[in-house]
């Protein structure tokens, strides 16, 4: 209880303002909530923790004089706490609520300690890329926060959307531990025990950083899967397969959950069942993009149709099958010269 005491006591210090409403990761000022399965367990532990961060949020908005801030003048936190964004739709969604109906809930910032004239963000990163695109100045409240008190804030706003998944948040504590952090700023970051906190930051120390970017936020991938994954890349062998996989053009084309489950297929293949490998043929459309790949062995022939239009398009290739092996068939199979030529 002491650590959740010590935790209390820091984010009571942080704001003293009376409450009203809330700040939040979008643009709609009411509250969003979804449980997170990482640490479902510490829900009820940490409920008063929990409130009181909705508590601080809506100190911030009542107490703190709301300026407007040139965005191209914010610079993003030192302590990223998430991978980019793979899929831009909700972004576009944030974007056009600003465009239509302003910057209805404002950012957090700090004044820059080594850029004079600049700010870091504490949270409202999507906020400040959206006025940045719009041409329009970023809403903020800037406070003085130490290094310590900018994490926790960003901790705050991610307790309150939980929406990290479980490698993001294993690597922001890694990157805050291997940056000097206290462990103890770790926890009270990610609201979570040290033995969790140990468990995010062995995971993220035993899969290679160059991997971790390759396969995304997972979304759908929780802890015990990423543990069995750093489990198998401690066999060399296995990470050389997944390194090879990942560089595959069709890997990219796949979303985060899809493309673990390639890198984890990979390093659990043998190496008897690497050697009769299938050559792979790419198919490109004319701009360059990869929609196919054929796989093909003495046994059978596979081919794999890129994600975007796979599915209309596996349709089409059905429907004209039976009208190409006639033309392929009308070919002759030694020359490649037609036999009606």
């Amino acid at each position: 209880m002491a650590a959740m005491s010590k935790r209390s006591d820091t984010i009571r210090s942080l704001f003293t303002q009376p409450p009203a409403p809330m700040l939040s990761a979008d643009n709609n000022p009411e509250p969003r909530r979804v449980a997170a399965g990482a640490v479902r367990s510490m829900k009820d532990t940490f409920s008063d923790i929990e409130r009181e961060n909705e508590a601080l949020r809506a100190r911030i908005a009542a107490g703190e004089q709301v300026i407007e801030i040139d965005p191209g003048l914010i610079d993003p936190s030192p302590f990223a706490d998430r991978f980019p964004q793979e899929d831009d739709a909700s972004f576009e969604a944030l974007k056009q609520s600003i465009a239509d109906r302003g910057q209805e809930i404002p950012v957090l910032l700090r004044v820059s300690p080594t850029l004079p004239g600049r700010y870091q963000t504490a949270f409202g990163h999507r906020r400040i890329r959206a006025a940045l695109q719009l041409g329009r100045p970023a809403r903020a409240i800037v406070r003085t926060l130490g290094d310590d008190d900018l994490i926790i804030a960003q901790g705050v706003e991610n307790s309150a959307r939980e929406d990290l998944s479980f490698i993001e948040r294993a690597v922001f504590a890694w990157r805050l531990e291997s940056a000097g952090r206290a462990r103890s700023v770790v926890q009270q970051a990610l609201a979570i025990d040290r033995a969790e906190a140990s468990k995010l930051i062995s995971v993220a120390k035993a899969v290679p950083e160059d991997i971790v970017r390759a396969i995304g936020k997972a979304p759908k991938i929780g802890r015990g899967r990423w543990q069995e994954f750093a489990e198998l890349l401690r066999d060399g062998g296995a990470l050389k397969r997944v390194r090879a996989a990942a560089a595959l053009p069709a890997f990219s084309s796949l979303d985060g959950d899809a493309r673990f489950a390639r890198a984890v297929a990979a390093a659990k293949r043998t190496e008897a069942e690497q050697r009769p490998a299938r050559p792979i043929i790419e198919i490109k459309d004319a701009a360059g993009r990869s929609v196919a790949e054929i796989r093909a062995s003495e046994r059978d022939v596979r081919v794999t149709l890129a994600k975007a239009d796979g599915s209309a398009f596996a349709q089409f290739l059905a429907a004209r099958l039976p009208e190409l092996f006639e033309e392929y068939r009308s070919f002759d199979a030694g020359d490649g010269v037609s036999k009606g030529a």
